[in-house]
């Protein structure tokens, strides 16, 4: 007589699930440093704040590519020591967002600035047109 297994289409996501985040999947993730961003709308303007920590101006590259705003950034470092048992330790790190642009913002005049780990990229966008007033009239008799 053979036994039937019940199939649990979810049991390979949530072993996934406790292999990354351990068994309380609610608790903050260990060990991972994910960068923040941020994306809002203030005064006619999209803003982009991604917190970089340790990135240098010269590590962030940002592009424009239809209609999309893509933010990367890329850090290596290489450490040298005579005194142990290794050659060359290195070390790098990334990050990369894309962000759809709405087809308002003006990609000609994006405007970008890295300070204290916070990259602010601030897309202007074009006025929403007034809505048109529609005066109300009588029937005349």
């Amino acid at each position: 007589m053979s036994s039937l297994v019940r199939w649990d289409p979810f049991a390979e996501l949530s072993a996934l699930q406790k292999q990354f985040l351990g068994d309380d999947w609610t608790s903050p993730l260990k060990g991972l440093n994910i960068p923040t961003t941020d994306v809002y709308t203030k005064d006619n303007e999209l803003v982009v704040e991604a917190h970089l920590p340790n990135f240098e101006q010269k590590d962030v590259n940002i592009e424009v590519e239809n209609g999309v705003l893509v933010i990367s950034a890329e850090r290596h470092e290489k450490d040298e020591d005579k005194s142990k048992q290794y050659v060359v330790r290195e070390s790098s790190s990334s990050f990369y967002r894309r962000i759809a642009l709405p087809d308002r913002a003006d990609a000609e005049r994006i405007a970008a600035h890295l300070d204290d780990g916070v990259l602010k990229v601030t897309i202007p966008l074009t006025p929403l047109p007034e809505p048109k007033k529609i005066a109300v009239s009588t029937k005349k008799k």
